[in-house]
């Protein structure tokens, strides 16, 4: 019998949780990308007083929204969630459990979308609770000085949005990365390469470097959670709708790489 799709998405779901490093590593991301946040946070609580008038007055709402989503934080949940979203597929070929998958459902590229969309479900949930959290309990701090943002302020629920895709956009990176190399330890230097050091070699005074950076999740998240009018001038300024694009391409990007590497290769 044909096996339904509603049935492979609840395979899936099943698969994802019996790994034993998938909760740990949602855990361990969250804590890591949240304590990176929360800290910046206290430190500013600590310091706001001996600001000079000129910091604060730019403090709310540049650098309050700077803490919620630091970029420590961003790299840290970058890194956990492609890698999760690496293993859901790089573990199976490790094992050699895909072979049985496939025997069982010759459909592969349907097999394939019920991992994406399994996984995405999963990371956007993930990623809600994360943002949601980050900004909440950061913002919180900053209110003890009078320095807080509310979620209803302009530019806020756009970074959190923002913050909050991360998490899937960057799973499905990593996803498609695992299909396309079918190795983990090649897979996650890989995609820390793409994610993480590559937007670091680029110069965002030169029109090539920053071109790069926007075409990138990391460029396309930092222009999403900018609040405010910037006192530093930017060269090459981007649009939020380019950012937005560029989640989207990398998302859909991803998952299309997936679904042909797996179509065309052998097991």
């Amino acid at each position: 019998m044909k096996a339904r799709f509603r049935d492979l998405l609840a395979a899936e779901w099943i698969k994802l949780w019996s790994l034993r490093s998938t909760p740990w590593a949602f855990v361990v991301g969250a804590v890591a990308a949240l304590g990176v946040n929360v800290n910046a946070a206290f430190a500013d609580y600590r310091n706001y007083p001996r600001y000079p008038d000129g910091i604060r007055e730019l403090f709310v709402p540049i650098w309050a929204m700077r803490d919620a989503f630091t970029l420590g934080g961003a790299m840290v949940f970058t890194l956990a969630t492609g890698a999760i979203g690496a293993l859901v597929i790089v573990g199976e070929y490790g094992t050699g459990q895909i072979r049985t998958t496939f025997a069982a459902v010759p459909a592969r590229r349907a097999v394939v979308a019920a991992k994406a969309l399994v996984l995405a479900a999963v990371m956007l949930v993930y990623g809600v609770l994360v943002a949601g959290v980050s900004f909440a309990v950061t913002q919180g701090v900053l209110d003890g000085r009078g320095a807080g943002m509310a979620i209803g302020d302009e530019g806020a629920p756009r970074a959190v949005v923002a913050s909050a895709l991360l998490a899937p956009v960057c799973a499905l990176a990593g996803f498609g990365l695992g299909a396309l190399l079918r190795h983990t330890a090649t897979t996650i230097v890989a995609l820390a390469g793409v994610l993480l050091l590559l937007p670091a070699l680029m110069d965002e005074r030169d029109r090539w470097g920053a071109t790069l950076l926007h075409a990138l999740p990391q460029g396309a998240w930092k222009r999403l959670t900018e609040v405010g009018v910037s006192p530093v001038p930017v060269d090459y300024p981007w649009t939020a709708g380019g950012a937005w694009a560029v989640y989207a391409a990398w998302s859909l990007g991803a998952v299309a790489v997936a679904l042909f590497v797996v179509h065309r290769r052998d097991v």
